[in-house]
């Protein structure tokens, strides 16, 4: 299944500072006021007390995302969003691992993940209706129990030796699991603003931080299930769903505040116009990171390289990490809808580096080209995740940001079929030219983005 101390003190800052703070920009305190009766005009009177002045300055690179982790409570929020997603990435893996090593079965396995995926495609934008209208510490706590409890029949399941149908069953219950990733970008939102350089740097951020996650949680679970025993993976993502869950939601200084009832303009973010063009572009983009995992390894396989299949897809994940950090760090030039369709032409073209890299059956040509196919997904996925945040009302966001992790995952499950078929019927890069074509599909879904029904949205 797939979307980091406590809050310091601080003195008192003049009205503007939280302002200032919010977007990044770094505060020069004026000198304090002379004593009483040491300046000509005497001191200030009680109504009129003096205030520092402030200047400001942008800060870029680095120094971007540094000045995002020193936000009161970021860091605090920003690790407990990531010990929470680490287990998006191990669950299926664990599952399959530890379900094949008890049953002797990877279809059983497989047929079990398929349908937590399923049922998660269903019950996660209903949670997230739940965290937008009622909060996300009384929302996301008591999903996290479900799924937990879940995890843990699961594994009870498995080592009793109960039916197989129990197996679907307890699996199908982790997919209350919330997702951390759209609460930590609505956090991110609620603090900077409307400033959409900082706002760009902060979605930069946490794709960089999906990637670590969907690239750490499945080596994770793959090393405790093999190396300790079949139920560690899932047990240690129980624990860090728990503690992960559990420290992101303490922060109650940074949680954007419930929405009880809608205002008024804020509709269902599937009713509102262009929503359903972007999420094909999602449905699309996941497409092609399912056919590329799959045929990666496939491939690797096929040519003797099983080993390093699983490095080659990890070139994939770091290679999209790195080049969303450098992405974020520079402020994006253009509106979202209209850099969307190049950066997918640029995915394009990446892509076909390794379609042309299989054809010489040298894995030593396939690394590098699908590090270069990595490092092209991670500006699109920033790109489209901006123009949800720019499309969906504040009172619905993380609504409309699970709909799209929705889209990407149903997309990956779809992709990866396609590639296993392709893989068994036909040569072992074949499943390249699906990620072609779907990444084509995405630009055409992208051009319908900046229609005239959409020309008064920001993005």
């Amino acid at each position: 299944m797939p979307s980091l101390p406590a809050l310091r003190r601080r003195p008192a800052l003049p009205a503007t500072a939280p302002l200032l703070a919010a977007t990044g920009h770094t505060l020069a305190v004026a000198a304090p006021a002379a004593p009483p009766g040491s300046g000509p005009g005497g001191p200030p009177p009680p109504s009129a007390p003096r205030r520092p002045r402030a200047t400001a300055t942008t800060g870029s690179g680095p120094s971007g995302y540094l000045a995002l982790l020193r936000l009161p409570g970021a860091t605090a929020f920003t690790l407990g969003g990531l010990l929470a997603r680490l287990p998006a990435g191990m669950f299926s893996v664990s599952a399959v691992l530890m379900i094949a090593a008890s049953r002797g079965s990877y279809a059983l396995a497989g047929a079990v993940t398929a349908t937590g995926l399923a049922a998660t495609a269903l019950v996660a934008p209903w949670t997230a209706r739940l965290v937008d209208r009622y909060g996300q510490r009384r929302v996301a706590r008591p999903a996290a129990a479900l799924a937990v409890c879940g995890a843990l029949a699961l594994v009870a399941c498995v080592r009793l030796g109960a039916p197989a149908w129990t197996l679907f069953a307890a699996y199908a219950a982790t997919a209350t699991v919330p997702n951390a990733g759209a609460m930590a970008r609505a956090r991110w939102q609620a603090l900077l603003g409307e400033d959409p350089a900082r706002r760009h740097t902060a979605t930069s951020f946490e794709q960089a931080v999906d990637e670590v996650c969907f690239m750490a949680g499945p080596a994770l679970a793959a090393v405790l299930c093999t190396a300790l025993f079949p139920e560690a993976g899932t047990l240690t993502g129980v624990a860090l769903l728990a503690v992960g869950i559990t420290l992101f939601t303490a922060q109650r200084a940074t949680e954007p505040p419930p929405h009880p009832r809608p205002a008024t303009g804020s509709a269902a973010p599937l009713r509102r116009p262009g929503t359903a063009p972007l999420l094909a572009v999602f449905f699309a983009t996941g497409i092609v990171f399912g056919t590329l995992e799959v045929t990666t390894l496939a491939f690797a396989d096929t040519a003797g390289y099983a080993a390093a299949g699983g490095l080659i897809v990890g070139l994939q994940a770091a290679g999209s990490c790195v080049a969303g950090l450098v992405y974020g760090a520079r402020a994006p030039a253009g509106p979202a809808a209209a850099r969307l369709p190049v950066l997918l032409a640029l995915l394009t073209a990446a892509l076909a580096l390794p379609a042309l890299a299989a054809t010489t059956g040298s894995a030593a040509l396939l690394a590098p080209a699908v590090l270069c196919a990595g490092m092209a997904t991670a500006p699109v996925m920033i790109t489209a995740m901006t123009l949800v945040q720019h499309r969906t009302p504040q009172a619905r966001l993380n609504e409309g940001l699970t709909l799209a992790v929705t889209a990407i995952l149903t997309g990956i499950a779809l992709g990866s079929a396609l590639a296993g078929q392709a893989a068994d019927r036909l040569t072992p890069g074949t499943g390249y030219t699906v990620a072609l074509a779907a990444a084509c599909a995405a630009i055409a879904f992208a051009t319908r983005l900046r229609a005239p029904a959409l020309s008064g949205v920001r993005g």
